[in-house]
């Protein structure tokens, strides 16, 4: 079978030539691979063996040879960076999410805190307009629905019995922006709430919960894709006798991919890295999705930070409530990591880097439909493209490293994100 050709494009194309890791689940690696971009797309993507002589011959300065080229990383849970909160206010959450880009995260979905009803539609709008413009892919809400118990670094103030009015009045106002919203299936008006989920077009996804394992299977059952917040954290734990929640989400998973994604904080921090291989093992790559829950102090030193309206403190780069006795740590408050620092994590705690990058990109990306036509505003004339994977069609996201992976350069819709006039042979901040 002849190669298939090169499109023709009307700007100039740019090739990168390395080991290819997709982010899909078939065929997922190329050893020796070509991606080519134009225009913010990506035109062509296989084997080097079978790219056309005369499509290589059209590049004009060649084809640049590299380590190791990823897609652009997807993570669907973080509520800031570099100082700034998501929702606090549009210039710092611009800053947020570049910082974020910066470091591998071309995709982002600003995950907003349980919060009193205005003051959360009042953030709700404040981001609509980053997600048309493509600044952020979607917003998240991460409560106010969930369980006073399981609340974390919530305000247990800010937590409401489930209303299906506020809900829709958020909907509204989003006007498509919001992508996720976290629920406990015990609030009341749970199945009213999951409705309007549908209706919307809007992810539910099960956390900050108390609920036993047949609560939690109620609460799954019917048609529609889930998932489930930080899995583990916030939720009660594994008992032989006392299931909980976690048990039914991870057959959920194993049974129905398509249908139920597991949200993965792997910072070493909020899960110990045998839970995050027996969750690899056990649900498979394309059911979990690599979660940042970064906060503001990503990116930033050590110091008092908030997330929501709580005061929160980090020492050596593990984020918690402030308590009055600074001897009584407080309870976990987001993370401070960067989604290519949990990449990182994972292959040297033995995941395959193909199974890694799956969930840090194509899962997340096809769990909040970004892997479709017309998902994400790409501000640059080419229309909306989707994200996720390497392939042609797709929006050039994509992420060059060395064989270390260290980042040494990040690409958006085409453009690259860090000066390349600089030797970023290390992407931490």
């Amino acid at each position: 079978m002849r190669p298939e050709a090169v499109p023709r494009t009307d700007g100039p194309l740019r090739g990168f030539r390395g080991r290819l890791v997709t982010g899909a689940a078939e065929p997922g690696t190329y050893d020796d691979g070509t991606l080519l971009m134009a225009g913010g797309a990506i035109v062509w993507c296989g084997p080097s063996a079978d790219l056309p002589a005369e499509s290589a011959a059209r590049i004009e300065a060649g084809i640049e040879a590299v380590d190791l080229i990823l897609p652009g990383l997807v993570d669907v849970h973080c509520h800031g960076g570099l100082g700034h909160s998501f929702g606090t206010d549009q210039e710092g959450a611009r800053a947020a999410a570049a910082h974020h880009a910066e470091q591998g995260s071309t995709s982002i979905l600003a995950s907003l805190v349980s919060a009193p009803s205005a003051l959360l539609l009042e953030q709700i709008v404040a981001l609509r307009g980053l997600v048309q413009d493509g600044t952020l892919a979607g917003l998240h809400l991460e409560g106010p629905f969930i369980t006073h118990s399981m609340c974390g670094a919530q305000d247990p103030a800010a937590i409401v019995d489930g209303d299906p009015g506020l809900l829709r009045q958020w909907f509204d106002a989003a006007q498509g922006a919001i992508r996720s919203i976290t629920l406990a299936p015990e609030t009341p008006h749970f199945a009213e709430l999951v409705g309007l989920c549908r209706e919307y077009a809007v992810l539910p996804s099960l956390g900050h919960t108390a609920a036993t394992a047949e609560v939690t299977r109620d609460a799954l059952a019917g048609d529609g894709a889930w998932s489930a917040t930080h899995l583990f954290n916030r939720m009660p734990a594994i008992g032989h006798r006392d299931a909980g929640p976690v048990p039914v989400m991870l057959q959920r998973a194993k049974a129905s991919p398509e249908r139920m994604v597991l949200e993965l904080v792997a910072d070493g921090i909020h899960l110990d890295p045998e839970i995050v291989r027996m969750v690899f093992s056990l649900a498979g790559a394309q059911s979990v999705a690599l979660v940042t829950d970064a906060m503001a102090a990503a990116g930033m030193a050590d110091g008092p930070y908030t997330l929501g309206s709580l005061d929160v403190v980090v020492r050596d780069g593990v984020a918690r409530l402030a308590t009055s006795d600074p001897l009584v740590p407080g309870a976990i408050a987001g993370a401070t990591s960067h989604l290519l620092e949990n990449v990182r994590n994972c292959v040297a705690w033995g995941i395959p880097l193909n199974d890694v990058v799956t969930a840090a990109s194509g899962a997340p990306a096809r769990l909040m439909g970004l892997d479709r036509n017309g998902t994400r505003q790409v501000d640059n004339g080419v229309g909306r493209r989707p994200v996720g994977v390497l392939a042609a069609g797709y929006s050039a996201d994509l992420l060059i490293l060395s064989e270390n992976l260290d980042l040494v350069q990040a690409y958006r819709a085409g453009e690259p994100l860090r000066d390349e006039r600089t030797n970023h042979a290390d992407s931490a901040v």
